[in-house]
């Protein structure tokens, strides 16, 4: 039997013998269509081919793409399980040109390699072609011989396709296979159309014309081709099967549940088997391709597929969960194909686990809940909306969730109360909000929130995409346009910018249209915590709510920002080994240009310290490990060791950041949703440039990473070497000779203070004016320019021992201020005391106080000009004290 490995290697084979390019398939999230939840067709990454909007270096293609219909208008979820070819993943084989072959050669190619290539009985082909496109009629006579009854002509939209209102459109032609009589259906067209004997293959559309609003307006200027072909159709087919999961990669992985709840593969489990395979394959690759379980947007649609096939775990008995084991044999099926699977296979498990092991907690109480509220309930009756939300608000059952639920005992449930209570519950927010103190024209974003929903952020996995403006403020106030010169706020319903928060600073970039818009985007911030706002200036052309625009953020820039932020929890870690675990964080800044990171921590780092955190930062740095992001609970989160960051609001899951190695776990834990280094060796560089304290028992330090350390280094040479041809030495003597120049200068000092001195004191022999008498006490007192105030006490000493007994006051005179210092003789302590003296004169001198002991005591006054005022006030105090005696 052929294996789906092998039918998607041989489709493939076949177009590029034919001169086709093979194109590996895109990423689930669509890079070119903001209205797509999904990429949910093969033609989807060709869109702006197909439009002339983008040139690529060949005209015909073919691909292997990745589909998934699980979320707005294309969503098979609710059927899969319960029919033999409804999936939420899908490969969808096609081939394409882009203004190179049309009709003929289409057809052609495709008949060639079903009858031909695959052996597949011409008999059992019959097409379906637009009711007037006789163009292909005849060529499906001249190609394939197909007879009349066998070219069905069909009216309606079903046959005719288009890539909206406007753009390019065109016929379509679809080939089914004859399953045989034994199996009931009609032909297309039939009354009995939807039976199961006639199963389309193959679609064929012939892009051939343009419309506007709807209406064809003209021929497309090269005719182009975009086929698809469902690989799980046609590996029924080829391998004899009749069900799309009763071939082999299903079989394997129905099996493989089976054997791990011990239950049988068939019977009453089939449903429950089919939805774990076909559900583990949509989670595996959303994982793969970057999307997160989540309660809003794609992580919201992955989160109900994942916890959708985890209730069916549950009804086969699994007591403990079982999707992440089987992830191996997902990988081993298909990983060949899509090595994406392989990278992402450990993360693909941690996220199912994680998941089940959440959901598990809940759905025993959800189904419980469910089982008392349906209790009374018969057959066709409807569960209140009220309950349905209940369980969705209280327990994490997404609506849908709860309607497959009750699917099998014939119940359904009152979406319009569902409605109404979620409704309500957005109200009670808003009001609870307006309690906050929050000013009243931000209530803006709650009008653009309920209208439009969250915006959903696309830049962990990439720094461009499309998106669909939802709003435009201006002045505070929504408008419905702007244009050239305007200053406006841009809301669109996806986006790559990140916005400011977490310490994190938004994004910078632009946005643009093939309509000649440019608008610069100089920051983006997070109204709410869940709308991304883009503060951009409009440079060129006009943007109007409803356009799609082409969203690209200042990438060099936003390298810049996570490497810095990358840092920031390499240096926590380091902070924490080297000082403590009293070490946490207080707050952080991430720039593009540097960054700031405030820690708890006693006293300021020594150098050693410094040191220390450098060299082990820039060794992890150097080692090169990847940054893996796992999804969890904050508790969860926690308990397996991160760290939570100051400052952040968490909610019902938090991202969860690994970097490093480490002889047990990763070098860093740490909870955060800020953009990061793929791998460590992004940062390039660490460095510390200052470290401070911010308050008492908070210390900061900033720090600068990859070319902005670099540059930072080389300046600090640059001054070094300048520095090294002043002084006529080599940078390496720099250290040794500025210590024998500060030495140099310090005797130089020494000596200068001790001239001044004894100038001062006497002309250059040290003495000062003869003492004089003062009511029987021997009085030196001298006012000296220009002594420095350091001198005072040395000089008394000296005059003290020249006069032998008595009193010696000095006043050192330095820019306009006086400092007075008194001495006096042991011998007459007991009548005069030194600082009872120097207040006198300090008062004299504008000044207050003055201290010392009962021989020496020094002070100082603001007035220099009244040194002599203030001896006078000494010889004062001196005489009153005598007479006291």
């Amino acid at each position: 039997m052929i294996s789906t490995n092998d039918i998607r290697r041989s489709f493939l084979d076949y177009f590029a013998s034919e001169g086709h390019t093979k194109v590996p398939s895109a990423p689930l999230v669509p890079q070119n269509d903001p209205t797509l939840m999904f990429v949910n067709a093969g033609m989807v990454p060709f869109k702006n081919v197909f439009t002339g909007a983008e040139k690529r270096d060949y005209s015909t293609a073919t691909s292997a793409q990745k589909c998934v219909r699980a979320g707005g208008k294309h969503n098979d979820l609710d059927n899969v399980g319960y029919t033999a070819r409804h999936h939420t993943f899908f490969e969808m084989l096609g081939n394409f040109s882009f203004g190179d072959y049309f009709k003929d050669r289409a057809i052609e190619l495709s008949w060639n390699l079903l009858t031909k290539e695959w052996g597949i009985d011409p008999d059992r082909l019959l097409v379906t072609i637009y009711h007037d496109d006789d163009q292909a009629a005849e060529i499906w006579k001249r190609v394939a011989g197909l007879p009349d009854d066998r070219i069905i002509r069909i009216a309606t939209s079903d046959n005719f396709w288009s890539m909206g209102d406007d753009g390019p459109c065109g016929p379509c032609s679809e080939i089914f296979y004859d399953h045989g009589p034994e199996i009931p259906g009609g032909p297309p067209g039939s009354p009995d159309e939807d039976g199961d004997r006639f199963i389309e293959i193959w679609n064929l559309v012939f892009m051939q014309y343009v419309q506007e609003g709807g209406k064809i307006v003209g021929d497309l200027p090269k005719p182009s081709i975009d086929t698809g072909m469902g690989l799980e159709r046609i590996a029924a087919l080829l391998q004899g099967k009749h069900d799309n999961y009763d071939t082999d990669t299903f079989r394997t992985l129905i099996e493989e549940s089976a054997m791990l709840t011990g239950t049988s593969a068939d019977g009453e489990h089939k449903a429950s088997h089919r939805v774990i395979a076909d559900h583990l394959r949509s989670s595996g690759f959303l994982v793969a391709d970057g999307v997160l379980p989540a309660n809003e947007g794609r992580g919201y649609v992955l989160r109900r597929i994942m916890r959708r096939a985890m209730r069916h775990a549950h009804l086969l008995g699994a007591k403990e969960p079982l999707m992440h084991r089987m992830v191996p044999s997902l990988v081993a099926e298909m990983g060949n194909a899509y090595p994406e699977l392989v990278r992402a296979q450990a993360l693909i498990e941690a996220t199912l686990l994680q998941e089940e092991a959440r959901f598990r907690q809940t759905l025993d109480k959800g189904l419980k809940l469910l089982d008392e509220a349906t209790a009374d309930m018969a057959k066709g009756d409807t569960l209140p909306g009220e309950t349905a939300f209940k369980l969705y608000d209280t327990y994490g059952f997404p609506y849908d969730l709860t309607e497959d639920a009750l699917r099998s005992q014939g119940l359904s449930v009152d979406r319009a109360g569902f409605d109404a209570a979620m409704a309500e519950q957005k109200r009670a927010a808003r009001a609870a909000w307006k309690g906050s103190g929050e000013q009243a024209s931000d209530e803006i974003w709650f009008d653009i929130a309920d209208e439009a929903g969250s915006t959903e952020f696309i830049g962990y996995t990439g720094t461009e995409g499309e998106g669909q403006v939802v709003a435009i403020v201006k002045n505070k106030a929504r408008v419905d346009s702007a244009k050239a010169g305007d200053e406006v706020v841009v809301l669109t319903n996806q986006t790559p910018f990140y916005g400011e928060s977490g310490g994190q600073v938004g994004d910078a970039g632009t946005i643009g249209n093939d309509g000649g818009l440019r608008a610069v985007v100089s920051d983006t911030s997070k109204p709410l915590g869940r709308l991304h706002a883009h503060h951009a200036r409009v440079e060129t052309g006009e943007i109007k709510v409803g356009d799609t625009v082409h969203l690209a953020i200042d990438v060099d820039r936003r390298d810049r920002i996570r490497a810095n932020h990358s840092a920031t929890h390499l240096l926590h870690a380091a902070l924490r080994n080297r000082l403590g675990e009293h070490v946490t964080q207080k707050g952080s800044l991430v720039a593009p240009d540097r960054f700031r990171f405030d820690f708890s921590h006693p006293s300021a780092l020594s150098a050693e310290d410094i040191a220390a955190i450098e060299a082990e930062v820039n060794a992890q740095i150097r080692h090169n490990d990847e940054v893996t992001t796992r999804l969890m609970t904050p508790d969860d989160a926690i308990a397996a060791g991160a760290m939570a960051l100051f400052g952040e609001k968490y909610g019902d899951e938090v991202r969860v950041l690994s970097m490093g190695a480490a002889t047990e776990k990763s070098y860093s834990v740490e909870l955060c949703g800020g953009t990061h280094v793929r791998a460590l060796g992004d940062i390039a560089l660490f460095k510390i440039v200052s470290e401070s304290a911010v308050s008492s028992g908070v210390r900061r330090i900033e720090a600068l990473t990859g070319e902005a350390a670099r540059q930072w280094l080389n300046a600090r040479e640059d001054r070094l070497r300048e520095a090294a041809a002043t002084l006529k030495a080599t940078p390496e003597d720099v250290p040794a000779r500025v210590a024998s120049l500060i030495e140099d200068r310090r005797k130089l000092e020494r000596e200068l203070a001790e001239a001044k001195k004894a100038l001062a004191l006497g002309g250059g022999g040290g003495q000062a004016a003869g003492p004089e008498d003062v009511a029987g006490v021997k009085f030196v007192g001298q006012v000296l320019d220009g002594l420095d105030p350091k001198a005072l006490r040395g000089a008394i000493d000296e005059q003290k021992n020249r006069v032998g007994s008595g009193v010696v006051a000095l006043v050192a005179v330095n820019d306009g201020r006086a400092s007075v210092a008194v001495g006096v003789t042991d011998d007459l302590t007991g009548t005069h005391n030194a600082v009872d003296l120097v207040r006198a004169g300090v008062e004299a001198l504008g000044g207050k106080g003055g201290g010392g002991r009962p021989d020496m005591a020094q002070g100082g006054g603001p007035d220099g000009a009244k040194g002599e005022a203030a001896l006078d006030a000494i010889r004062d105090t001196l005489a009153k004290a005598k007479a006291a005696a």
